[in-house]
C-alpha cells in the first residue's frame, strides 16, 4: 500500500531516493550537466526543502515525489560548492547558475490561500501505478489553499497534462520556448494549470 506523508516526517533520510525520481524527471534538463544519472543524483540530493515536500513511500522506498509551497517559500535551495563538487567547477557553476532561476521560482504575487504545487515526479518503476495522483489529492484534501497553481509543464508532457486535467487543473497560460531553445529541448511551450476548490 502506498503511504503519503510529508518528507521532513519520514522515518528515514529520503533525500538519495527524492534526487533519483528528480534526476529522471527532469532529465531533459539536466541531460547537459551529466549523462549519468547516479552523478546527478548525487549533486541535487543536498537541494530539497524537505517541509515543502510530499512523498509516496512504497515498501520503505520513496516512489513519489511533490512539493507544494504558500508560493513564497522555495522548495528547493540550491549550494553551489556541492553542485561543483559533484558536476565539476565549470558545470557546476552554470548548474547554479541557470537552475536557480528555473528552479528557485517563487510565485509573481504570492496571496493568502494559493499554493504551488512544484517538482511533480514519480519513479520509473512506479509510473502507471497512480502515484503521482495519489500524492496531488492528498495534498489537495489535507491542505488550506483555495487554489492551486502549478507553474509550468511542458507541452510535450503528455502524460502529466492528461494528469492535471483529469484531477480538475485547467490550463490559464502558455509561455513560448525560443525556436532555437525548443528545437535543441523539444519543447514548444510551457503551460501553467490552476485547480480551484469548491466553495
Amino acid at each position: 500500500m502506498i503511504t503519503v506523508m510529508r518528507a521532513d516526517q519520514v522515518e528515514f533520510d529520503v533525500r538519495q531516493e527524492m534526487s533519483v525520481i528528480f534526476g529522471e524527471g527532469f532529465a531533459q534538463w539536466l541531460g547537459f550537466f551529466s549523462k549519468d544519472p547516479n552523478k546527478i543524483a548525487k549533486a541535487f540530493a543536498h537541494m530539497f526543502v524537505l517541509d515543502q515536500f510530499y512523498v509516496a513511500i512504497y515498501n520503505q522506498q520513496v516512489v513519489g515525489i511533490t512539493a507544494c509551497t504558500d508560493g513564497a517559500t522555495h522548495s528547493v535551495k540550491l549550494d553551489k560548492q556541492e553542485l561543483r563538487k559533484h558536476l565539476g567547477f565549470i558545470k557546476g557553476s552554470l548548474a547554479a547558475k541557470f537552475l536557480k532561476r528555473e528552479f528557485e521560482n517563487i510565485l509573481d504575487q504570492p496571496a493568502p490561500g494559493i499554493g504551488s504545487i512544484e517538482f511533480v515526479g514519480t519513479a520509473s518503476s512506479s509510473r502507471g501505478k497512480g502515484v503521482a495522483s495519489k500524492i496531488i489529492r492528498h495534498i489537495l484534501e489535507n491542505t488550506d489553499y483555495k487554489v492551486y497553481l502549478i507553474g509550468e509543464v511542458a507541452d510535450t508532457n503528455t502524460p502529466a497534462m492528461k494528469l492535471y486535467r483529469k484531477l480538475g487543473f485547467v490550463e490559464y497560460q502558455h509561455r513560448p520556448i525560443p525556436k532555437a531553445q525548443a528545437k535543441k529541448i523539444g519543447i514548444n511551450s510551457m503551460v501553467s494549470l490552476k485547480y480551484e476548490k469548491a466553495q
